[in-house]
């Protein structure tokens, strides 16, 4: 008997909250047709009981559903994150561009407006190398003689004078900067047309010495090639005079120029394709030199 009632024991109890259940769900659809009433003492007592149980029973659902819908909502905000990251680098790229559109553009312009100035032929190089040596001031160009390029060419930028081409490869050329100690170029001050000899320091400035009798050379002025010695064209800006020295007893005063160039921000350069003509007596003696030697017979 005791093991008949506990068999049935399960059963009898799911049967009775089964009945209570439906007697519930009828008193509680009674109850909305009347318009409502108090609930009897026995379905107060259960709902008392049952409703922190159901809290607690549903606050891991719901914390669970809620720590779901965060990780979607941070999956959500990485994408994003990673849109606007290439966003963002798409603009700063776009930005960079135009800058340096407009930066060609401003040399461009400077550019046709020197070749209305001087009306020599002019081909467009980029500067790929430096010279390392502690001793010379000169950098490598992306042009050589296979582009017409030869020694003795003057080579400038926009804001002024930049140097000379030395030496030539079929396609590259090294050219002296004004920097360097062997550069020495006629000078002549723009305001007051004193003469002079502007002579390269090795270092980031140049050195105008000019007579002291009868010049004026003062700070502020503009020193600009004079052509003579017929190796650069004149008018080419070459520096301007930051100190100008005390000559004391001596007949010769020098002043310090600041290049027209930035030699250090140095990227594109314009050779032009024409010597001057102590270069051309110069270059034209080494090549019948050379030509004599390679004509002259075998012993």
């Amino acid at each position: 008997m005791p093991d008949f009632w506990s068999r049935i024991r399960a059963p009898m109890v799911l049967a009775l909250l089964v009945v209570i259940t439906v007697i519930t769900m009828a008193s509680d659809r009674d109850t909305v047709r009347e318009g409502g009433r108090d609930l009897p003492w026995w379905q107060g007592l259960v709902l008392d009981v049952t409703t922190p149980l159901r809290k607690l029973v549903a606050a891991p659902a719901q914390s669970l559903e809620s720590a779901w819908a965060s990780y979607g909502d941070l999956l959500d905000v990485r994408e994003e994150n990673e849109r606007l990251r290439a966003r963002v680098a798409a603009l700063e790229e776009e930005a960079l561009q135009y800058r340096e559109a407009l930066v060609t553009s401003g040399h461009l312009q400077n550019i046709a407006a020197m070749r209305d100035d001087f009306e020599v032929p002019m081909l467009a190089s980029e500067v790929v190398g430096l010279d390392v040596s502690p001793w010379f001031r000169s950098v490598l160009v992306d042009r050589g003689r296979r582009h017409g390029l030869q020694a003795g060419y003057p080579v400038i930028t926009d804001a002024g004078l930049v140097g000379l081409v030395t030496a030539t490869s079929s396609n590259a050329a090294r050219t002296m900067l004004l920097l360097d100690r062997q550069s020495a170029i006629g000078g002549i001050v723009q305001r007051s047309r004193a003469r002079g000899i502007v002579r390269g320091t090795g270092r980031g400035e140049l050195e105008f010495e000019f007579v002291v009798r009868g010049s004026d050379v003062q700070v502020g002025d503009v020193v600009i090639t004079s052509g003579l010695g017929g190796v650069y064209p004149k008018g080419l800006r070459v520096g301007e005079v930051v100190e100008v020295s005390d000559p004391g007893a001596r007949l010769l005063q020098k002043a310090t120029l600041r290049p027209a160039v930035d030699f250090g921000k140095l990227e594109q350069v314009f050779v032009l394709l024409q010597r001057g003509r102590g270069m051309d007596l110069l270059f034209g003696a080494e090549l019948e030199s050379a030509a004599a030697v390679s004509e002259r017979p075998a012993s």
